[in-house]
């Protein structure tokens, strides 16, 4: 009869499911899934270890993508598609070549005097240590000059093998860069027609959400390269105007130096103020040097609280602790490559996880 319950079961006969705590179930299947993605994810870079020239070459070009096809698309209301993105990409390499040039010419008139203001900021240093507060004694300042002497003279071979071993990646940034250009050339030009024919090659039934996840992942991309951008070039101005009127040597190139350095975000710009603060001290100072150390806190402050909540508002906004957690992690895999894509990477992701997550208007 319906009514009466099934017999019960005999002693050692119950399913192994019954058996196993509903948490430890979910958290087995949570596992496992985990270890699968955390194997796809080595294999993926892994992947593109074997191939980093070609990951860094295309990553240039979605850059340049990202900066240059707003200029692109203005310059075709008036003028051809192809002519408007020859006009719009060699048209910006050149005044990059420009400012890079302006860039060597001043750090080449300002050697000379640089080796000189370095020699007497090295005596000013050893004075200033000798002095209070720290009172180190001349002969451990001598000692460490010597041994530092001794250290270059006895690797110097290693150290000339290595700058010859830099030619080859010199060779290898160039063709990078060479290839980067080529691609930007197609992907200003006819993007949205690539988009369209790789979206054509997928499924009907997916097309729709990977439609969604690619216009998600390239509108968070190219949100972050064009804030990140203005972010590099605000660094980069009022650390510049600070660096020249101090009289600090080498302004300009680093000023560049600040501006590259802000892709790596949290850390980039602090490291090349250090180098800034380096450069004051032995050419302008211990006063200059502690007025640069404290720009370096300023700066932070102004980009961390003003800058980017401003600026990259309309890209993703990741906390801090990510932020930093990514730049490391990626440092630690891809070494400076890693950290400057490391954030974008994560940006992108989570843009398309957010996206594939809300329903389709």
């Amino acid at each position: 009869m319906s009514g009466e319950s099934p017999p019960p079961r005999p002693p050692g006969t119950d399913r192994e499911g019954d058996r196993v705590h509903p948490g430890l179930r979910l958290a087995a299947a949570y596992a496992w899934r985990l270890l699968a993605v955390g194997v796809a994810v080595y294999l993926a870079f892994t992947v593109l270890g074997r191939f980093q020239l070609v990951a860094v070459a295309v990553f240039l070009a979605l850059v340049g993508t990202a900066l240059l096809r707003p200029l692109a698309d203005l310059l075709a209301r008036r003028l051809p598609r192809p002519l408007a993105v020859a006009l719009a990409v060699f048209g910006s390499l050149l005044v990059v070549l420009g400012l890079l040039a302006l860039v060597g010419n001043a750090a080449a008139g300002e050697a000379g005097r640089l080796v000189g203001e370095f020699r007497g900021g090295i005596g000013r240093i050893t004075r200033w240590l000798e002095g209070p507060p720290f009172h180190v004694r001349h002969r451990t300042l001598t000692g460490l000059h010597d041994r530092i002497s001794s250290f270059v003279s006895a690797h110097r071979a290693t150290l000339i093998s290595r700058a010859l071993s830099s030619a080859g990646r010199v060779v290898e940034a160039l063709t990078a860069a060479a290839l980067a250009l080529f691609c930007s050339l197609f992907f200003v030009h006819s993007g949205d027609g690539m988009w369209r024919w790789f979206r054509e090659q997928l499924p009907e039934g997916a097309r729709s959400r990977w439609d969604r996840a690619g216009r998600a992942a390239w509108s968070t991309f190219a949100g972050y390269t064009r804030g990140i951008i203005l972010v590099a070039a605000a660094n980069a101005v009022v650390v510049g105007l600070a660096l020249l009127l101090l009289g600090v040597p080498l302004a300009l190139p680093l000023t560049l130096l600040v501006f590259f350095a802000t892709f790596i975000p949290l850390i980039g710009s602090p490291i090349a103020l250090a180098v800034a603060t380096v450069v004051a001290l032995a050419g302008r100072g211990p006063v200059i040097a502690a007025v640069v150390l404290v720009l370096i806190v300023v700066v932070g402050q102004f980009e961390g609280h003003v800058l980017h909540p401003l600026v990259m508002s309309w890209a993703v906004r990741l906390h801090p602790v990510v932020v930093a957690i990514s730049v490391i992690a990626g440092g630690i895999v891809a070494g400076v490559v890693g950290a400057i894509v490391a954030v974008p990477v994560v940006s992108v992701a989570w843009s398309v996880s957010r996206a594939l997550r809300t329903p389709p208007s």
